[in-house]
Order: C-alpha cells, then structure tokens, then sequence
C-alpha cells in the first residue's frame, strides 16, 4: 500500500568467480575487524574481477589492486584484490576500465594474474566491502561457490 513500509533492498554481486567466505576469516586485521566497512571475501578462482552493482568507478587505485564503485543513491562498494598487494607496485594487475567509468555489475574493471599473486602476495583472498554504511540496517550474506555477478549479500 504505501511504498515507505517496505524494505529496500540492495544486491551485491561478487566480483570474481570464488568461494565466498567470512570477512573475519582475513587474515588481515584492517578488513577482519571491518575497519574499512562490513562485507564478505572472496577467494578468487578466475582472473577478471567486475563492478559489483551498478554505478560509476569512483576510485581505481593507482596500483590496480584496489577499486570502488558508487551506486547512483546510496551505496560504495570496495574490492581489495589480495592482501599487501600494494606492495606490488602494480605488478600482476591490468586496468580494463578507468575512474569515472558508468558500469553495470559484471562489468570488467581489472584482470589480476593470479598465478603472479600466489607467488608475491600475502594472499589472493579478495575483501568484497560496503565502505559507506550509513545507510545500512543489515546485511544479509550469502557463504557459498559463486560464478561472477551471483549475489553474494543483500543490503538492507
């Protein structure tokens, strides 16, 4: 009857075929403690990582290993592709895509060699984060094997 009675839901699809598991399970306190925001990781199982919503890339990192994409409204998610590859000075990643890019989930942002990854990085595990929760009541999260563009957690 009156649209302010119902939920609004969000869906979060994962950036990156993989097994999606518990953000505390990171072994990197600044994303297990969500220091940087609630959400869910991926351990990555192909190459090419997407927009995770519909928006715009808001923010690429300069060493490719890091990305966020803004929803038209009210929501920023962030994929941190492994952990200390920062380190990497680039190394390993391709950007398919640039800041300020409109995107549509699925859509392709960077490629990574994981084989280069395995071999310099801590670990390949992928932080999937919503960096700006202000709007957030809950987030519904979805542990499992995921294809690329499933929805790995519903925002409420």
């Amino acid at each position: 009857m009156f649209g302010f009675f119902k939920r609004k839901t969000r869906e979060i699809k994962s950036p990156v075929d993989g097994e999606v598991v518990a953000l505390e399970s990171v072994k990197d306190d600044v994303f297990s403690q969500k220091m940087v925001g609630d959400g869910v990781a991926v351990v990555p199982m192909s190459e090419i990582f997407t927009a995770p919503i519909d928006g715009v890339i808001a923010r690429i990192f300069p060493t490719n290993h890091a990305y966020t994409v803004k929803s038209d409204k009210d929501l920023t998610v962030m994929v941190h592709i492994g952990l200390d590859t920062v380190a990497l000075e680039g190394k390993g990643f391709e950007r398919l895509a640039d800041e300020g890019d409109r995107v549509s989930s699925g859509d392709p942002i960077i490629r990574a060699d994981l084989a280069y990854l395995r071999q310099y990085a801590k670990d390949i595990i992928t932080p999937v984060i919503i960096s700006d929760e202000s709007d957030v009541k809950k987030i519904e999260k979805k542990y499992t094997v995921v294809k690329s563009g499933d929805i790995i957690m519903e925002v409420i």
